[in-house]
């Protein structure tokens, strides 16, 4: 919950549908794309979107997460999740912890999934707390 409120309280940047960016992009909150944009993607501890009337052509996009519902075109690498909605188009290997992917996506690529280490302190807690840590819980999908 505690989590929660802090995303909510994240800044959130847009990039219109007019913007046009070239270059290397770095942020920590969260971006929205709607435009065009041709480049590298550093946010590591961020959240991206790239929109449906997006269009993306990067060397890399690394992120904590991202939703694509557009076009894009290079690597992905987000730590937590990458989530491609029905009518997008992407190009990618892609190397993430979970994935989702819609019907009626064009997709191309590979994808590696991470492991996630247990949150939990091997030499702080009980072998049943622990185990229980280990239990990969997944997502219901709808």
């Amino acid at each position: 919950m505690a989590e929660q409120v802090l995303k909510e309280k994240r800044n959130i940047t847009v990039f219109g549908s007019e913007t046009e960016f070239d270059g290397v992009l770095e942020f920590t909150d969260r971006l929205v794309i709607t435009g065009k944009f041709n480049g590298k993607i550093e946010a590591p501890e961020g959240d991206l979107e790239i929109a449906k009337s997006a269009d993306c052509h990067v060397g890399s996009i690394k992120t904590n997460s991202i939703v694509i519902s557009g076009n894009v075109e290079g690597t992905i690498e987000a730590a937590d999740r990458v989530e491609i909605c029905s009518g997008s188009t992407v190009k990618s290997d892609i190397t993430t912890s979970r994935f989702r992917i819609a019907n009626n996506v064009e997709y191309t690529g590979q994808v590696s999934m991470l492991e996630k280490e247990p949150e939990s302190d091997l030499f702080s807690v009980a072998s049943s707390e622990f185990k229980q840590s280990m239990i990969v819980k997944a997502d219901r999908i709808s």
